[in-house]
């Protein structure tokens, strides 16, 4: 009885295998059915497509018109015109010039370095980890690929948001000639988080430190002086 049982789940178990892989022989030979027509380019798309069905030829956009929808986008705008205001006050103080040699670093999409163009400044180099043309180079603001002392400004907004906030400011101070200046804009903070910061600035003086609006949030802005020393 054990025997005759045995033998038909053996016999059972051989049917579901026979059938398993029939129906997986099947699957891999059979062409699946989609709506991309046989004649189609072999490499329709220039993005991944949505699905199967989405096989129209994607027009790819170029860099100039891709500039000026995003340029002309309302939030742009207003991130430029804060980026604006904020920068006029250096100019007020006589410490932007028409041909003053600015660097921002970590610039992102590059409102700061548009913002300082749209003052006046005519020689302006923006940074970042990843490039946004013509506004933003590629580069390490860890390690940047200038010469000492080529700027005589230096600005940045997310000192931190740096993997080694020393080495950034190393960098500005590197770049910044003697007599220039380097400004950072970081959380609203004041007193002990102030002089923390302004520590790590081993070669340049406090001058002043203001809390602003910067992109619709509170700030504090630091301005530090290099010297010819270190402190």
């Amino acid at each position: 009885m054990e025997r005759n049982v045995e033998k038909m789940l053996n016999r059972v178990s051989m049917v579901f295998i026979i059938i398993g892989t029939l129906i997986m022989v099947i699957m891999i030979l059979q062409t699946p059915k989609t709506c991309i027509s046989p004649e189609a380019p072999s490499k329709p798309h220039t993005h991944f497509p949505r699905s199967t069905c989405d096989s129209s030829p994607r027009k790819h956009l170029p860099l100039a018109k891709k500039n000026a929808r995003i340029w002309s986008s309302r939030a742009w705008k207003t991130r430029l015109s804060s980026f604006s205001s904020y920068f006029i006050r250096f100019r007020d103080l006589g410490l932007l010039h028409n041909h003053t040699k600015a660097l921002c670093l970590s610039a992102g999409a590059g409102h700061a370095p548009m913002a300082m163009a749209q003052i006046g400044l005519s020689d302006v180099t923006a940074v970042e980890l990843v490039d946004s043309l013509p506004l933003v180079r590629r580069a390490d603001p860890h390690n940047l690929p200038f010469f000492d002392g080529v700027f005589d400004f230096a600005f940045t907004a997310h000192l931190d948001d740096a993997l080694f906030p020393w080495r950034v400011v190393e960098e500005m101070e590197r770049t910044v000639r003697r007599g220039g200046f380097c400004v950072v804009a970081v959380e609203e903070c004041g007193g002990d988080d102030v002089r923390d910061i302004a520590r790590l600035f081993l070669s340049s003086k406090l001058v002043d430190v203001a809390n602003v609006t910067l992109e619709g949030l509170k700030r504090t802005s630091i301005l530090l002086k290099v010297q010819d020393f270190k402190t």
